[in-house]
């Protein structure tokens, strides 16, 4: 095993390369070795410090993918105030401001840059490592997001320089294209989508879960200096060069002019040149670039006066709404999508939007053959503003009673604005159906992850998840990366699902408004699905933690004949209908275990629900407080590393028997 000492060389050595190799992918976007060549490095940089977990350092690239970041955010008091600028909406004001700036200046230099629309946030370094990282908030007190920050891979750990102190301003931005894989993400998860980029780095940033703001593919451009200790600098301009060199992201296109007219044609060129940014902006700003004309021209109550944001005007047309077409989404949602005569917007050609649902239409008076106003909302997604005039004739439109996918009749819920189809074999919905069935908080089916799920509905081979239970070996080896092995592994996660709790069954099922909570409240109350399934409503309503729409959705589920087809096809299968007695006790109190492998009977989490029920604890890693580890078929590491450590490993029997379990006949 190697030494301490050859360790945190060589762990000191794959830092220092990753961060370098990462700066170049990252900020400079010219790469010099293969994403695996850099993954192999990171791998061995987190073998060392799981070994030696002294080694682990503030600005290791280990620490980009950090965990929880607690229940809530600790308040951060900005030394230096994080204030906004003063917006003006055309060229007349942007001269005024000119002539504001010369009645006490001299010859000014104007840097003009792109406003990015996104999250204002300060960076901290002490002596080139980041040592903190906040938001905005109201410009005097934000919120510590360090971790959070930490995922952003073109934000630098380390600076090129170990400067004593320096704080910068950023914009944390969502490029376009991954605002669009987000987006289409949450609708396959059932969630509400984020309504533009600036929506999602916002809730990506004050993700609870490092690793989700991780997931998120956020970015930032660094375009201010608020504090810096040990480096002496006179301008604006030369601030953003020197921010460079330390390694940081800057503010792309940034320009120095001596003219306001010259100025202002560039303000207008980034206007024009707006939709082919990857990202979004929402302006141009105007600073007078040498701090000592700043220090002269100071600030009123609310902005400096050595800046201004020009901001953009929303581009509008008109044209005429040729006919509606309703989309039945993953959820099953019924969304209406305006189909009308094509106009340039924004750089390009627009000839759809969408509707959203029934009371946007009904409210906006949206009718086929109106003339409408259309324009692209964060010069991304087209939207109609309202409605101008209606054709002859023309009649208010509204949705359809049955889906337009499979016939089966659409539902609005109380309180909610959607209509929706709620068959569970409806195929605008089968991949989504398919995958939260098989995720770990429902059935738990280990190995049919989303791209296995795809495969199985693109090819028939599950039109509902209880077509899963007739999968064979040959269905599975026509699926592409299966072979014998990770065959077998997925036909005995699926058999072992059929044994799983009641609850998990029904939170699998996908009832609308019925989340883990609720399906265990319903399998605790009536103990069978049959029971479920002839209760009335009031009954189901009754429970306590339940009510009236959560009771609806249960009984407007079970009236749907589809529904029921798929529980027989389920009963037939083998799958357990039956809500478990739950073990209970305090058998395993002060015993800390750690799961690896595949256990026989039992999956991870229901061996973790064990441990748990019966007072113990588990852990995500082997160490000198681990009591035992719990053993299966093909573990890894975590066996070698309570090997070396002298920990106790058991295996299903051993542990059954630990736990007072009666064994399997």
């Amino acid at each position: 095993m190697m030494q301490l000492q050859q360790a945190e060389q060589r762990a000191q050595e794959l830092r220092e390369q990753l961060n370098y190799h990462s700066h170049l992918y990252y900020v400079l976007d010219a790469p010099e070795i293969e994403d695996d060549a850099y993954d192999q490095m990171l791998r061995e940089l987190e073998m060392l410090e799981n070994a030696y977990p002294e080694l682990v350092t503030p600005d290791s690239p280990t620490m980009r993918v950090g965990g929880a970041v607690g229940s809530s955010f600790e308040k951060v008091v900005h030394a230096v105030q994080m204030g906004s600028l003063q917006d003006v909406f055309d060229t007349e004001e942007l001269r005024a401001f000119d002539t504001r700036v010369r009645e006490k200046i001299e010859n000014p230099v104007y840097i003009v840059e792109p406003k990015i629309d996104g999250l204002s946030v300060s960076l901290e370094y002490t002596n080139g490592v980041l040592t903190r990282g906040s938001t905005r908030g109201d410009g005097f007190v934000g919120e510590d997001v360090t971790q959070n920050l930490k995922t952003i891979r073109s934000i630098p750990l380390r600076l090129q320089q170990d400067i004593p102190f320096l704080e910068v301003r950023g914009e944390v931005y969502m490029p376009r294209e991954k605002f669009a894989q987000v987006a289409e993400q949450q609708e396959l998860d059932g969630k509400e989508t984020f309504k533009n980029p600036r929506n999602a780095a916002a809730g990506s940033l004050r993700q609870k879960d490092a690793k989700v703001a991780a997931s998120r593919g956020l970015d930032i451009f660094i375009f201010n200096i608020q504090q810096i200790r040990g480096v002496e600098l006179t301008g604006h301009k030369e601030s953003l060069d020197f921010l460079r060199t330390l390694g940081f992201k800057v503010i792309s296109g940034y320009q120095a002019f001596t003219e306001i007219d010259a100025a202002i044609e560039r303000v207008k060129e980034i206007g024009q040149n707006r939709a082919g940014y990857s990202y979004d902006i929402d302006g141009a700003v105007i600073k007078v670039d040498r701090f000592a004309d700043r220090e002269v021209l100071g600030s009123n109550t609310k902005y400096p006066r050595w800046a201004v944001a020009f901001k953009y005007p929303p581009e509008e047309k008109e044209t005429t709404l040729l006919q509606i077409h309703v989309n039945v989404g993953r959820t099953g949602v019924l969304t209406p999508t305006a189909e009308f005569e094509p106009v340039q917007l924004a750089g390009t050609t627009v000839s759809r939007a969408v509707l959203h649902n029934q009371d946007f239409i009904t409210q906006k008076d949206i009718r086929i053959g109106d003339r409408i106003v259309v324009r692209k909302a964060g010069e991304i997604i087209p939207e109609v503003l309202r409605s101008v005039s209606h054709a002859p004739d023309s009649i208010p439109y509204f949705l359809p009673d049955t889906c337009p996918e499979c016939g089966a009749p659409v539902v609005r819920l109380q309180g909610e604005a959607a209509v929706r189809c709620e068959n569970p074999e409806c195929p605008a919905t089968r991949l989504r159906n398919l995958i939260h069935f098989a995720s770990r908080d429902a059935m738990d089916i280990e190995g049919l992850g989303e791209a296995v799920a795809k495969q199985l509905s693109e090819k028939g081979l599950a039109v509902s998840p209880a077509d899963l239970y007739s999968l064979s070996k040959n269905d599975l080896l026509t699926l592409e990366g299966f072979a014998d092995k990770s065959a077998d592994n997925l036909l005995l996660a699926i058999e072992r699902s059929k044994s799983n709790d009641l609850s998990r069954l029904l939170f699998a099922l996908g009832i609308r408004n019925v989340g883990q909570a609720g399906a265990k409240l319903l399998a605790e109350r009536f103990g069978s699905l049959d029971a479920i399934i002839e209760a009335p409503p009031e009954q189901i309503a009754a429970i306590e933690g339940f009510g009236d729409v959560m009771a609806q959705s249960v009984a407007v589920y079970f009236r749907l004949p589809q529904s029921l087809h798929m529980v027989e096809s389920l009963r037939a299968a083998g799958v357990n209908f039956l809500a478990e007695q739950k073990i209970k006790g305090n058998t395993l109190e002060g015993l800390t275990f750690v799961l690896t492998g595949t256990l026989p009977t039992y999956s991870r989490e229901q061996a973790k629900e064990i441990i748990e029920s019966l007072g113990g604890k588990t852990a995500g890693s082997v160490s000198k407080k681990t009591s035992y580890v719990l053993a299966g078929e093909d573990a890894g590491s975590k066996l070698t590393k309570a090997q070396e450590l002298g920990i106790a490993i058991i295996d299903e029997a051993e542990f059954r028997k630990l736990a007072g379990i009666e064994p399997i006949a």
